[in-house]
């Protein structure tokens, strides 16, 4: 299923070191030959500091104990290069790790810059030493010191753009420890700046958009309430813009997480009209499922679409985590998107049928007759499905069920209150960012 990676696409989009996950997954799937993936990483690294990791692909690619003297000169100079660094950031660095002191900051950094220089003779070639070592240690792939030092650069630093840089740095190297709650809060974090900053041009915040939606990919599908804030971020207006404009094969991730969300079906009305408007820019199995079950009714379409949904979401670096069960590996995300899958199709199915042949139902939704009954018997325990039995005749009967007026109203009106604040906070950042 290469022909649906997506990782051509979304590596550009990422900070080098995030694309590191995304090759070994690959690696691990063997959707394309080993060396293929052993160069790819050697032309990552040679753009890092992470020399002996480079070292180390090298002797595999190429089956020796040998690597080139470039690799050595360049190690020799990272060595020295960071012992550079070090020195120069030392005395703020010293600082920062006695916690006595640290207390005596305050949430005013021009008085802490001058408490600083006054007592401590710190000054800003320090400050810009401490970033410049953070950045060095994240190059060398040393994340936990480099989330650390960020973290501290960016309660003395002054200069919003490398305030910026900063916390994309920090988010990055959050990501990369798989701190997913840490990561989560930096997320927030960049959002709100991105939101209300003003940026030399609207196409610098579009691109810082997709930067943003794309990074968040690593925290959605692995954070506990992921699939819910994936939701909320890709479809604010803003960000849906983003999407349409120039990151369509963003529709796979928002697709999945809608179909995976039972809480969130009142999102799949907005969602299929999108995927109608870009199906010329993107279209994959899990998209064309939606397609042909809510716009062309090809049920069968939409059940051999799901075989080919399955192997993307397998295939895919952020879909197809593997996790340890007991004795046994699985996806859960893959079984998650199968079993609400199949109810949209049994779901849509109902809404045009009143009694329903169980054993042309499992053919549907590529079952045998006995997991079909049991599955829909299931639904009905759970009152998932107004619906009975008839086991004589191997049918489904279909029970009408009415919304009254006052339940309608209920649920035209549920999300009113999200849209409500949602355009009035489209108003008001506008106009608090054009005050300042």
């Amino acid at each position: 299923m290469a022909n649906y990676d997506l990782t051509s696409r979304i590596a550009p989009q990422l900070d080098r070191h995030l694309v590191f996950p995304l090759l070994e997954f690959l690696q691990e799937h063997q959707l394309y030959a080993e060396d293929e993936i052993l160069k790819a990483k050697i032309e990552l690294l040679s753009q890092t500091n992470m020399i002996d990791y480079a070292m180390d692909i090298h002797k595999t690619l190429y089956h020796t104990e040998e690597v080139p003297q470039e690799m050595v000169d360049r190690r020799v100079q990272v060595v020295a290069r960071l012992k550079s660094l070090e020195e120069s950031a030392a005395p703020l660095i010293s600082f920062l790790q006695n916690a006595s002191l640290v207390q005596e900051l305050r949430p005013d950094k021009q008085y802490n810059i001058q408490m600083l220089n006054d007592r401590f003779q710190i000054g800003a070639d320090h400050i810009e030493a401490l970033y410049q070592y953070a950045k060095f240690q994240f190059e060398c792939g040393n994340y936990s010191d480099a989330a650390v030092y960020l973290y501290q650069y960016r309660a003395l630093c002054t200069n919003s753009d490398r305030s910026l840089s900063a916390l994309w740095g920090k988010l990055a190297a959050e990501i990369l420890m798989q701190n997913w709650d840490i990561a989560l809060e930096e997320l927030n974090r960049l959002k709100e700046i991105i939101d209300s900053k003003n940026f030399a041009s609207p196409l610098n915040q579009l691109q810082n958009r997709i930067w943003l939606m794309h990074w968040s990919l690593f925290i959605f599908f692995n954070h506990e309430n992921g699939r819910n804030g994936i939701i909320d971020l890709f479809f604010q207006d803003r960000y849906l813009n983003a999407i349409q404009t120039n990151a369509h094969h963003l529709l796979r991730y928002v697709a999945t997480a809608v179909i995976i969300n039972k809480r969130r079906r009142n999102m799949l009305k907005e969602l299929i009209k999108v995927i109608q408007q870009e199906q010329h820019c993107y279209r994959d199995p899990i998209t064309e499922f939606l397609e042909y079950l809510y716009v062309n009714y090809d049920f069968e379409g939409a059940q051999k679409k799901l075989t080919e949904c399955e192997q993307v979401i397998l295939n895919d670096p952020f879909l197809g985590k593997h996790v340890e069960d007991g004795n046994l590996t699985t996806v859960h995300l893959r079984d998650e998107f199968l079993e609400n899958a199949r109810l949209f199709i049994f779901e849509s199915y109902c809404r045009i049928h009143q009694c329903i042949d169980i054993s042309m139902l499992a053919e549907k939704l590529n079952m045998s007759y006995d997991e079909a009954e049991m599955w829909i018997m299931n639904l009905v325990q759970n009152s998932k499905l107004e619906a009975k039995i008839d086991s004589a005749s191997g049918t489904v009967i279909m029970r009408t069920n009415h919304l009254n007026v006052y339940e309608q109203i209920i649920e035209n009106m549920k999300n009113l209150n999200v849209r409500t604040y949602v355009l009035a906070k489209n108003i008001l950042e506008p106009a608090q960012a054009a005050a300042r």
